[in-house]
């Protein structure tokens, strides 16, 4: 299906594909009364956008997003927002006439598309391509503003492994991120600026981005590719969002992440590396700690105190309900399916064959994954966030609650 979400809906199949004409999407339920124009969300549409550096994609879009409805006067309306984004680079011509239209490529969609519908694209692999995620990520812009306005709310991802070099490598000591302090202390701090500065495979630290770049360039020269890893982090998470049993927080952060073309993996806190660590390191302690509501620093309230976690093994997420720590999680991302390197495969006609794919293709998807991967954060946030905010307006609507539920006296039959 091509809409997410139940409470803020985001469709992107209402606009086209990687060569048609333009892409983008619908958002419905978008709180009214918001400031928003395209000057908004055309940041994160310029980091995702083909042809930024030499690491990507050659293929040259602007990628410059359009609002058609849904605001009027710098305001959202509360009514549905349609956003689209023109192609000026498609090449379907690079996918007819050549060998590419007898061979599925290896590894992508061709072959699974067809045999599902019967027919498929016949450039760019249709809705398969990663350009599909333009909607998503005009939609997440919205999201986000909407999230850092009511509730200061922070995403930052960034590219954490490249091939074998990772920003952190895992060791026997430090199994997982969750257990490594400098990994701990860089997530509260990292911001956007500090992950692109170092250069454009955004990984925010110099020595490893410079070890990430070699790995691409190499791939690239040989016309291949490589897979890499992104870690994203959120902060400053109400309590209480998330809808056991089946819509756990996490759970849909990784529904959302492996929505996305080229991922393999989702891991969040500690992840498969917490595995290897006891239960009486991996238990996170509940801890006081006071309270100081947003501008109201020295007004009397620094007395009021609430629960947080020593540690966060947990990811910021227990029993499927974020608890207000930092939300940290993992993709993994697959090299890109479509290569120039000469590979062995067979054709539909079941013919053995070499194929040397055409077009312009990213060596690397990691680097512009990293706002793709902020922008579904956001919707999966902004979902949560009004499903417990319609949950709490209903509750609030009844007589309030004892400070505490009477407990029942037993019946013979123990209920």
């Amino acid at each position: 299906m091509s809409t997410w979400g139940d409470y803020f809906r985001v469709t992107t199949e209402s606009y086209g594909e990687s060569h048609c004409r333009s892409v983008g999407c619908i958002v419905d339920g978008c709180p009214p009364g918001m400031a928003l124009t395209e000057d908004d969300i055309q940041p994160q549409m310029t980091r995702r956008r083909p042809g930024q550096s030499a690491l990507t994609t050659p293929r040259n879009e602007k990628d410059k997003v359009e609002i058609q409805s849904g605001t009027e006067c710098g305001f959202t309306l509360g009514t549905p927002i349609a956003m689209v984004v023109r192609n000026e680079d498609q090449r379907p011509k690079d996918y007819g006439g050549s060998t590419m239209d007898l061979f599925p490529r290896p590894s992508h969609a061709d072959y699974t598309y067809l045999e599902k519908y019967g027919v498929k694209a016949s450039s760019g692999g249709g809705r398969s391509s990663a350009r599909e995620t333009i909607g998503r990520v005009a939609a997440g812009a919205i999201a986000e503003k909407y999230l850092k306005l009511a509730h200061n709310v922070e995403i930052v991802a960034f590219v954490s492994s490249v091939g074998n070099e990772h920003l952190f490598p895992p060791s026997s000591e430090h199994p997982s991120y969750s257990t490594n302090p400098e990994f701990l202390k860089m997530i509260e701090t990292i911001d956007r600026e500090t992950v692109d500065k170092f250069s454009p495979v955004r990984c925010p630290e110099t020595g490893a981005s410079e070890r990430m770049t070699k790995v691409i360039e190499n791939f690239r020269d040989k016309k291949d590719s490589i897979g890499g890893t992104v870690m994203c982090v959120i902060r400053n998470v109400p309590v209480g969002l998330g809808e056991p049993s089946f819509d756990k927080l996490e759970a849909k952060l990784g529904h959302a992440m492996m929505s996305l073309p080229a991922t393999k993996g989702f891991e969040i806190g500690s992840g498969f590396g917490g595995c290897e660590v006891p239960g009486s390191i991996h238990n996170d302690p509940f801890v006081a700690v006071p309270e100081v509501p947003e501008n109201v620093a020295g007004a009397g309230l620094v007395n009021k105190q609430r629960l947080t976690t020593r540690t966060n093994n947990s990811g910021g997420i227990q029993g499927g309900i974020s608890n207000g720590a930092t939300i940290y999680f993992r993709t993994a991302f697959k090299p890109a399916a479509t290569i120039g390197h000469a590979q062995t495969t067979t054709t539909y006609n079941l013919e053995e064959g070499i194929l040397e794919a055409k077009g312009r293709h990213d060596p690397c998807v990691v680097p512009r994954a990293v706002p793709i991967v902020e922008a579904m954060s956001a919707l999966v946030i902004m979902d949560a966030l009004l499903a417990q905010k319609s949950r709490e307006a209903a509750r609030n609507l009844l007589p309030p609650l004892p400070k505490s539920l009477p407990i029942k006296p037993e019946t013979s039959n123990g209920h």
